[in-house]
């Protein structure tokens, strides 16, 4: 079939994003959609990319971030997931979202992981969603609304306490107004002193919003290590009962993980359980590569068999990227006396293990989530290489999974789970969200000691039809846009 079109990649070898094994062929962009694929060579492209040697997958789309605030901030501020291959962020997670709320002084940890006061400006999510229109980036965005940001503002910043009837229905009517007005759904981070006093009867009062309007519950669960499984329990009660029982809340729960030393090898216990559970609801967990996390620095819950890195410090920036012990020592202080003296701070704790890392992240249930801080002046390495190291590392290294496996859970699972239409997976008709890339070459190069070293193998990424990143790097191009899930009631 001959015609012309503004885009031809040939050759390429295509993995589609729906698990199913490789092949090769051309796939053809008009405007920002994917309009044929195959053998295409009578048609012509006003550009042709030359793709042998090299996959074509869908857009990695990350399925939980800290990027609410980077995504205003314009092209270069998503350098770190485009050059992953990253075409779609999930933003608002953790109880965490900048919108909808207005600080005049610093929000309480973990709200300030996306910055100070001087970010939360935005009293709606109509205007958060006219601030991505107005302002686009490099990447596409899917936002939720945050129960820590709407108990800071309907508790009047007293959120260290349970909250009372008429704060609960403050909160449900702001999370209703959120979800008319685009957000996903609802996040929560009971883990978090701002949200640990919230009892499970608060969270449902106020997801019970989503009953009517649709919408995905998604969490940092209450505990991760000793009670993680009545945490699961907990979570899948809240997604039956924000929703019905002919229709319960599809569930997520965040960075799933087995904290501690003494919890090493339960995931085999949590993954039946949300596998047993998962039978009547559905369910669903993203993860993130790596056998530490980070977050705030809390210097109450520090452990002496866990080690720290400091990723940022207000009083002291000049000790972002250093062992906590090290910085103890050279002080003359106690290691929780140093956190404390470090506050506001973050950190990366090396909390778990590596067996459990990977026995969740294959289980057919992931989605592959950075969980990156791009705000954090010495951050953790999953901010610039959590794709590329899923690739690289756990494909062709460990073979952990198939190549084909590892794109679905970065593209076709992740969209499916969200309810994104149309991207995901390369198919005619779906919108132009892709990467190319070299699978014999794809690696991460950030680390613990320098975590914003750039992943090779990457070659080009297109979104909505767009190039953002080529050979010479970022393009400068601007097509990202604002998700509105198609979850949401009409």
């Amino acid at each position: 079939m001959a015609f012309r079109c503004d885009l031809i990649i040939r050759d390429a070898t295509i993995i589609d994003g729906t698990g199913a094994p490789r092949f090769q062929g051309d796939v053809a962009v008009n405007g920002d959609r994917i309009i044929a694929m195959g053998d295409l060579g009578s048609a012509a492209g006003q550009e042709e990319v030359i793709a042998t040697g090299l996959a074509l997958a869908p857009g990695f789309i990350d399925a939980h971030t800290h990027d609410d605030r980077a995504v205003l901030c314009g092209p270069a501020c998503q350098h770190c997931k485009v050059s992953q291959g990253v075409t779609t962020v999930v933003v608002g997670n953790c109880g965490v979202s900048l919108a909808p709320l207005r600080m005049t002084r610093r929000p309480p940890p973990p709200l300030d992981l996306l910055g100070d006061e001087s970010w939360f400006t935005l009293g709606s999510f109509a205007e958060y969603a006219e601030a991505l229109e107005t302002r686009p980036t490099n990447v596409n965005t899917l936002a939720f609304c945050g129960h820590m940001s709407l108990r800071v503002e309907a508790m009047e910043g007293d959120v260290y306490r349970a909250a009372n009837d008429r704060e609960i229905a403050a909160m449900q009517a702001r999370l209703s107004e959120a979800l008319a007005q685009g957000a996903a759904g609802f996040t929560t981070g009971l883990y978090y002193a701002p949200n640990a006093q919230a009892t499970t009867d608060e969270v449902i009062a106020v997801g019970e919003a989503l009953r009517a309007h649709g919408g995905i519950y998604m969490t940092h669960m209450r505990d991760e290590a000793d009670n993680v499984l009545d945490s699961i329990r907990e979570t899948l009660r809240i997604g039956r009962e924000t929703g019905t029982a002919e229709r319960p809340v599809e569930v997520i729960i965040s960075h799933h993980k087995c904290s501690m030393p003494e919890n090493f090898g339960r995931s085999r216990e949590t993954l039946a359980l949300i596998d047993s559970l998962g039978q009547d609801q559905p369910v669903a967990f993203d993860v993130y590569p790596y056998p530490a996390g980070s977050t705030v620095m809390m210097p109450e819950r520090l452990r002496q068999d866990v080690p720290v890195q400091i990723t940022w410090s207000v009083p002291h920036p000049e000790v972002a990227g250093r062992d906590l012990d090290d910085v103890a020592r050279e002080w003359g202080m106690t290691r929780k006396a140093t956190a404390e003296k470090l506050l506001p701070a973050g950190a990366i704790y090396f909390q778990m293990d590596e067996a459990d890392v990977r026995r969740i992240m294959a289980h057919p249930r992931s989605m592959i989530g950075s969980d990156g801080i791009p705000h954090d002046a010495v951050p953790h390495p999953r901010l610039w290489g959590t794709f590329p190291r899923v690739l690289g590392h756990y494909v062709r290294d460990v073979k952990l999974f198939s190549l084909e496996t590892a794109i679905h859970k970065m593209t076709g699972r992740t969209a499916a789970v969200f309810g994104l239409q149309q991207r995901g997976t390369i198919r005619p008709g779906n919108y132009a969200d892709l990467v190319l890339f070299d699978p014999a070459t794809v690696a991460d190069r950030a680390t613990y000691k320098t975590p914003t070293l750039t992943s090779l193998g990457i070659h080009r990424v297109w979104n909505n039809g767009e190039a953002t990143l080529n050979t010479e790097g970022l393009t400068g191009a601007a097509p990202g846009r604002f998700l509105r899930n198609p979850r949401l009631a009409a």
